[in-house]
C-alpha cells in the first residue's frame, strides 16, 4: 500500500512539474498560456501580451509547458554597470510542433525566449512573434535606422509620423512610421516598465527589429540568405520587467549571451579617451592637432587618445606611425579609426577596404599591434543582416588575437557581445553629442533626450555617446556644464570618449580637470535613485569604495531632483560636489570627513537649473 501511494505521489508531482505555471525564481514574474501565445504577469498583474509565437505556417496549439531545470553560472564582466553578475533563472519548454521548441527563461528581472528548430532544409521560415501594445499605453520607441541614431519620444499611440532626417523610412498608407528599433520601453502599469530587446546574436543569425501591425509589434529578423541544414536556434527575445530599479540594474541581455570566448583578458583596460573629431569635423590628418589631444590626455591623466578618420592622409610629411609613436612616447595609448566599407563608402572618409577580407584584416591588425595601437574604432555598417552580424563577430575575434580593443560606430546596438567578446568596449548606436556637428535639431531636445537614454538605450549595453561638451561645435548646446559633466557618469561606456577640444577642458577649474583623470568607466554596482524618462534621472554608480552620484534635469524649468542616498554605508566620507551655479559656471564644494551616521544626514534633494545637472563624488 505504501509503495502504491509513493508511486501515485511521484506521478502527481511529475504531472504538476509539467503543467505548473512558469514562474521566476522569486515568483514575481509568471507566464500564462493564452491562445497561440502567452501573457507575462508581474506581481500577478498582466504586463506584456505575446499573442502569437512561432513561425509562419505553423498550426500552434496551446503551448504545453515543461519545467526543464538548469544551472547557469554566475560570471564576472570586464566592463559594464556591474562587475559580478548572478545568473539565476527557471527554464521552461513548450512544444509548438514536431520541429519547433519554444525555450523560455524566467529571471527575477525579466523573461527571455527563443526558438529551437530541427529539420531545417534551406531558407529559414518567417518568424511571427508579436507583442500587443494597446493604444493609450505609454511607450518610448525609436524609428529604425541602420545606425540606431534617433530619439525616443514618449507617446501613447503607435500611430506616429516619421520625424526629422528619418522622413524616408518605411511608412503606412496613412503616413505613419512602420519600423522600430530595439530597445522599446513601455509602461503597461503605473510605475511598472517593460523594455523589449534581443540578445546573443550568432554567426548564422540576423538581428531583428519591430514592425507596426495595428496594435501589434511584430518581431522581424533582417535579411538572412543562408541555406540552413538541420538544427538552428533564434536569438533570445528579451523583455526586462519590473520597476525602474529592476531595469536600470538588469544584466539580462548579458545573462543569456554566450560566456567569454577569450582565454586571456588581462590586456583589456577600460578608460577615458581624448577624441579629436568633434571640434573640427576633421583633424586626424593633421599631426599637430593630434599632438594637442595627446598632450591634453597627459595633462588630464587620461589613458587613451582616439585618432579618428583620414589618418591615412596625414599632411606635412607625417604619417600615422609618427602620431602613434608620439602618443606612446607620452604614455598615452592610441586607438585609430577604420571605415567598415560595407555601409557608407562612396564619399565617406578613409581608410577603406582594409578589414573586409580575412587576409587583409589579419595583416592590418597585426600591423596595428606591431606599431603600438591599443584599439580600433570601426564605423559605417549597413544594418542588421546576417552578413553584418557575422562581419562584426569576425572583427571582434580577429582584433582579440592582436590585443586590440574595439569600438563599433554607425552600427547596431549591443546584444550581448560585450560578455562573449569583452574586447568590445563600446558601441555607438545612439543619437549622441556628435549630432551638434550635423543639424540644429539637437540643441533644443538634447536635455530631454539625455534624460531618456538611461531608461532606454543604455540599459542594454555600453553606449558611446561621446559626452561632456562645454564649448560649442557647429551648433550650440544649451545644457549646463554640470549637466554635461553628469553624462560621463550617467552613461555607461568602457571607453568614455570626451567630445570637447583641449582648450575647453584645460580652461576648467582644477577640480573639474582632476575629475576626468579619476573617472572610472566600469562599475562594481549601479543603482537607480530617481527620475522618469525625458524629465530627469539620478543614478549612483560605485567603483570600489567610491560612489559617483549624477543627475540631470531634462526640462526647461528649474527642477528639484530626489536624491535618497540612504543605501550608502555609514561612516566618515569626503564629498566633492559639482553643481549648477550658472549654465556655464560651476558650484564646487569639497567637504572632508563628512560623517554619515544615519539617512537623515544625507542630501534628500538637489535643485538643478533648467537643463542643468550635478555630480557628487563620495569617497
Amino acid at each position: 500500500m505504501t509503495k502504491k501511494l509513493f508511486v501515485l505521489l511521484s506521478l502527481c508531482l511529475s504531472v504538476a512539474c509539467v503543467w505548473a505555471q512558469p514562474v521566476s525564481p522569486n515568483s514575481r514574474l509568471s507566464i500564462t498560456p493564452s491562445g497561440r501565445g502567452f501573457t507575462i504577469s508581474y506581481l500577478k498583474k498582466p504586463v506584456l501580451n505575446v499573442p502569437v509565437v512561432g513561425y509562419d505556417g505553423m498550426k500552434n496549439n496551446r503551448p504545453k509547458w515543461k519545467f526543464e531545470g538548469l544551472k547557469l553560472s554566475d560570471y564576472h564582466m570586464k566592463t559594464g554597470k556591474k562587475e559580478y553578475c548572478s545568473n539565476d533563472a527557471n527554464e521552461y519548454r513548450a512544444t509548438l510542433n514536431s520541429d519547433v521548441q519554444l525555450v523560455v527563461r524566467l529571471y527575477n528581472d525579466g523573461v527571455a525566449f527563443r526558438y529551437e528548430l530541427s529539420n531545417v532544409n534551406g531558407q529559414l521560415p518567417k518568424e511571427i512573434t508579436a507583442y500587443k501594445i494597446p493604444e493609450g499605453v505609454k511607450r518610448w520607441m525609436q524609428q529604425w535606422t541602420d545606425s540606431y541614431e534617433g530619439f525616443y519620444p514618449m507617446s501613447i499611440t503607435g500611430k506616429i509620423k516619421p520625424i526629422g532626417r528619418m522622413a524616408g523610412v518605411e511608412k503606412s498608407p496613412e503616413g505613419y512610421n512602420l519600423r522600430w528599433g530595439f530597445p522599446t520601453l513601455i509602461e503597461p502599469q503605473e510605475g511598472i516598465f517593460v523594455l523589449l530587446s534581443e540578445a546573443n546574436i550568432e554567426r548564422r543569425q540576423s538581428a531583428a527589429c519591430l514592425y507596426t501591425d495595428n496594435d501589434l509589434l511584430r518581431v522581424t529578423p533582417d535579411v538572412n540568405n543562408l541555406k540552413i541544414r538541420g538544427k538552428w536556434h533564434s536569438p533570445w527575445r528579451v523583455a526586462i520587467i519590473g520597476d525602474m530599479q529592476d531595469l536600470i540594474q538588469s544584466t539580462l541581455v548579458n545573462d543569456v549571451s554566450e560566456p567569454c570566448k577569450l582565454k586571456d583578458t588581462t590586456w583589456i583596460k577600460p578608460g577615458v579617451v581624448s577624441w579629436i573629431y568633434w571640434a573640427n569635423n576633421h583633424g586626424s590628418n593633421d599631426y599637430n592637432i593630434i599632438k594637442k589631444y595627446v598632450d591634453m590626455a597627459v595633462t588630464l591623466k587620461l589613458p587613451y587618445v582616439l585618432i579618428d578618420a583620414e589618418w591615412d592622409q596625414m599632411k606635412d610629411g607625417k604619417t600615422i606611425e609618427d602620431a602613434v609613436a608620439y602618443a606612446n612616447q607620452q604614455g598615452i595609448k592610441p586607438m585609430i579609426w577604420y571605415n567598415s566599407s560595407v555601409g557608407w563608402i562612396d564619399g565617406a572618409p578613409t581608410p577603406k577596404f582594409r578589414l573586409n577580407k580575412p587576409e587583409d584584416r589579419e595583416k592590418e591588425f597585426a600591423w596595428c599591434e606591431k606599431i603600438g595601437v591599443a584599439g580600433v574604432k570601426i564605423d559605417f555598417f549597413s544594418g542588421d543582416s546576417q552578413r553584418d552580424m557575422t562581419y562584426c563577430i569576425d572583427l571582434l575575434e580577429s582584433a582579440a588575437k592582436h590585443h586590440l580593443l574595439v569600438n563599433f560606430h554607425g552600427a547596431t546596438i549591443p546584444r550581448g557581445w560585450q560578455r562573449t567578446y569583452p574586447n568590445l568596449m563600446s558601441t555607438e548606436g545612439v543619437y549622441g553629442a556628435e549630432w551638434y556637428n550635423n543639424v540644429p535639431t539637437f540643441t533644443n531636445v538634447a536635455a530631454s533626450h539625455n534624460a531618456t537614454l538611461p531608461f532606454t538605450r543604455n540599459i542594454i549595453g555600453p553606449m558611446d555617446y561621446t559626452p561632456c561638451a562645454f564649448s560649442d561645435s557647429q551648433h550650440p548646446h544649451i545644457t549646463s556644464d554640470a549637466h554635461e559633466l553628469a553624462l560621463t557618469v550617467l552613461y555607461e561606456s568602457a571607453l568614455q570618449h570626451l567630445a570637447d577640444r583641449p582648450e575647453s577642458y584645460l580652461a576648467q577649474p582644477q577640480e573639474v580637470q582632476n575629475f576626468f583623470g579619476q573617472l572610472p568607466t566600469v562599475w562594481d554596482e549601479t543603482r537607480y535613485v530617481s527620475g522618469y524618462p525625458g524629465e530627469s534621472v539620478v543614478l549612483a554608480r560605485r567603483s570600489g569604495s567610491t560612489w559617483y552620484v549624477a543627475g540631470i534635469n531634462g526640462t526647461n524649468e528649474t527642477k528639484t531632483l530626489s536624491t535618497d542616498l540612504s543605501f550608502i554605508d555609514a561612516g566618515p566620507h569626503s564629498v566633492q560636489t559639482f553643481a549648477d551655479a550658472d549654465p556655464a559656471q560651476w558650484q564646487l564644494d569639497g567637504q572632508k570627513d563628512w560623517l554619515i551616521s544615519n539617512s537623515n544626514q544625507l542630501p534628500k534633494q538637489i535643485t538643478c537649473l533648467p537643463r542643468g545637472g550635478f555630480v557628487l563624488v563620495i569617497k
